[in-house]
């Protein structure tokens, strides 16, 4: 089994493979030193698709699992199957609903799935006439590929301008309010298996302060959220979603990944995403019983409704990201680790330098524990974030703490 990419979701999903028994190798590459500890890494450029599927055939590995989403959107899973390998990972043409905010719009309109109203953009006259429409809060897409900081979402009129500016292609929407959830859901473009729901931090601050980042914590499951949440969102997202893209040619097998708010309306789609989200694989994976070696096969060969049901640990899953100075802007890189050694770290942003682990990122490592309950994982969480050491490191101090507290409210 060969895992593609480099980041915590990565470490977290060689993690999972290489405690099932039917995984005889694993592979990962390039992987970074925390995945380097359970599989045999690989150089390889991910961006170069030929080489990435010329090493699925030297390793002679019957399952290929992307993490990253630019390769996907690149079609490495399409240049990968076309060597006869199993992939678990969409093709380009279904990756788009990823890679572009304004396809995955389209296809929610012609699946009549909830989500914001909005208006594509491609100059400043076309963005003002949208910022009018929807008003205050602005909540401004780039199109593309944004690394998780394509977002922003502001009452400040000239900061939504700014940022439409800097993009070639912007989606401009109404701003929902609500608690955000994720929804994941494994599927091989017909059937739907999901995993548990979570909830993660976007904002690098505490109380949901300051700019966008690709994620810094999060949590799983939810106590507070309604019982029927998961089964409402295969019905009203997740199976219309895939049947569209039957319908379009592009049949979606892999990770749908469903970002949520909770509106007064019910469940509204705020964005997809083609793979693992991260930081809340991290915290998701930690509660799977179930193998994930044979899932992920099962999905990727057309074979999901012959899997068994999933089976989850009872209790709760937290993640806090410890952060590099700078982030999210330009972090600051080759900075000594310690303590990213013990269980539950793993490993995002690190490389290692004449045998010392180094920071080679902003988001360097994501600290996860589970326990019996919310509490007891959240406690069991900082308690690894205290034991690390990185200089200028920051971190959220308040994952998981509003719904511990049941400060979470669901509009009516």
């Amino acid at each position: 089994m060969l895992v593609l990419g480099a980041g915590g979701r990565e470490h977290a999903l060689a993690l999972s493979l290489a405690a099932d028994p039917s995984v005889t190798a694993l592979f990962a590459a390039p992987g970074n030193p925390g995945v380097g500890a359970v599989a045999s890494l690989c150089s390889v450029d991910l961006s170069d698709l030929d080489a990435v599927a010329s090493l699925a055939v030297e390793l002679a590995v019957d399952l290929v699992v992307v993490g990253p989403e630019v390769p996907l959107v690149a079609g490495v899973a399409d240049v990968v199957r076309a060597k006869g390998i199993a992939v678990f990972g969409p093709s380009k043409g279904a990756a788009r609903l990823e890679g572009s905010k304004d396809f995955a719009k389209s296809v929610m309109a012609a699946a009549a799935v909830p989500t914001a109203r909005s208006r594509t953009c491609v100059d400043a006259a076309q963005v003002a006439a949208a910022l009018d429409e929807f008003g205050a809060p602005y909540v401004v897409k780039d199109d593309g590929l944004a690394a998780g900081k394509g977002v922003v979402v502001t009452g400040e009129r000239s900061v939504a301008l700014a940022h439409a500016a800097a993009c070639e292609r912007v989606v401009v929407e109404e701003y929902l309010a609500g608690p955000e959830v994720s929804v994941f859901a494994v599927t091989d473009g017909t059937c739907a298996v999901p995993l548990v729901p979570a909830q993660d931090f976007k904002r690098i601050g505490d109380g949901d302060t300051g700019p966008n980042t690709g994620g810094m914590g999060a949590y799983a499951p939810l106590p507070w959220a309604p019982p029927n949440l998961v089964e409402d969102v295969l019905a009203a997202v997740v199976r219309p979603t895939l049947g569209e893209l039957r319908r379009l040619g592009t049949p979606f097998a892999g990770l749908l990944y469903v970002g949520l708010v909770l509106t007064a309306d019910g469940p509204k789609v705020i964005e997809f995403n083609c793979r693992f989200g991260d930081p809340e694989t991290q915290a998701v994976l930690a509660l799977l019983e179930t193998p994930l070696a044979g899932l992920l096969y099962a999905a990727a060969t057309g074979r999901l409704a012959e899997h068994p049901p999933l089976v989850w640990r009872a209790g709760s899953a937290v993640t806090v990201v410890v952060a590099a100075a700078g982030y999210p802007g330009t972090p600051r890189t080759g900075d000594p680790i310690s303590g990213a050694d013990a269980p539950g770290v793993i490993h995002a942003g690190t490389r290692l330098v004449e045998g010392t682990l180094v920071s080679s990122g902003g988001r360097v490592l994501c600290c996860t524990a589970t326990g019996p309950t919310l509490a007891d994982a959240r406690t069991a969480a900082y308690d690894l974030v205290s034991r690390v050491r990185l200089a200028g490191s920051q971190h959220r101090t308040d994952i998981a703490a509003a719904a511990l507290e049941g400060r979470i409210r669901i509009p009516r």
